[in-house]
């Protein structure tokens, strides 16, 4: 059995190219598997509270000592921190938005990254409890920005995945969305050829 987990956090939903080409890639790759489950989010459809101090403290209150408002809080994030522990392929669709990622999905990395749960401290600095897991990446971005200085998407999700554990990472990017019809045509066909080629 692989469990799969899907994540979408394009503010378009399900038409955001992120979205499509996340959601295709994980029917492509379910046709393949022969047992699977699958558990999916759209973050822009049921998006997650954004950190305040209220959630931070209940966070980091003992478990004995929460109040119940606290442990509601707290049932929330066990909930999806179960699901990535659960996954054994995680399957991301993430636009670019202002150089970075989704406010959406930061709210979501909120919730799951936490010290004791899906990572911990050590003198040796953090170390990750979330281990043995495969992720894809899908990227679309109206410009064109892999490989480049202004490219902050890229390594903020190596390293807040990799924090938790997390490093076996793929990414396909579509750029150029926005540049025209014949650039943006072409990077979509590009990384639906990829993704296919990803999920056999």
């Amino acid at each position: 059995m692989t469990n799969i987990l899907h994540i979408n956090s394009s503010l378009f939903g399900e038409a955001g190219k992120s979205s499509q080409m996340a959601t295709e890639f994980v029917k492509a790759l379910r046709s393949k598997l022969n047992d699977s489950t699958l558990v999916s989010r759209d973050l822009h459809a049921n998006p997650l509270p954004h950190i305040d101090g209220q959630r931070f403290t209940a966070f980091v209150t003992p478990a004995e000592n929460r109040n119940d408002a606290q442990k509601a809080i707290v049932a929330e994030s066990e909930v999806l921190i179960n699901e990535l522990r659960d996954a054994d392929i995680i399957v991301l669709g993430i636009p670019l938005y202002n150089l970075g990622v989704p406010s959406t999905f930061k709210a979501y990395i909120d919730h799951v990254a936490r010290a004791g749960e899906t990572f911990r401290y050590t003198a040796n600095g953090p170390e990750g409890l979330l281990c043995n897991k495969k992720v894809y990446i899908f990227a679309a971005r109206g410009g064109k920005y892999f490989d480049t200085p202004m490219d902050t998407q890229t390594p903020y999700l190596r390293h807040i995945l990799g924090l938790m554990g997390i490093s076996d990472i793929e990414f396909v990017y579509a750029e150029g969305l926005n540049m025209g019809p014949e650039i943006a045509d072409k990077a979509l066909a590009d990384a639906r050829k990829q993704l296919q080629e990803k999920a056999a």
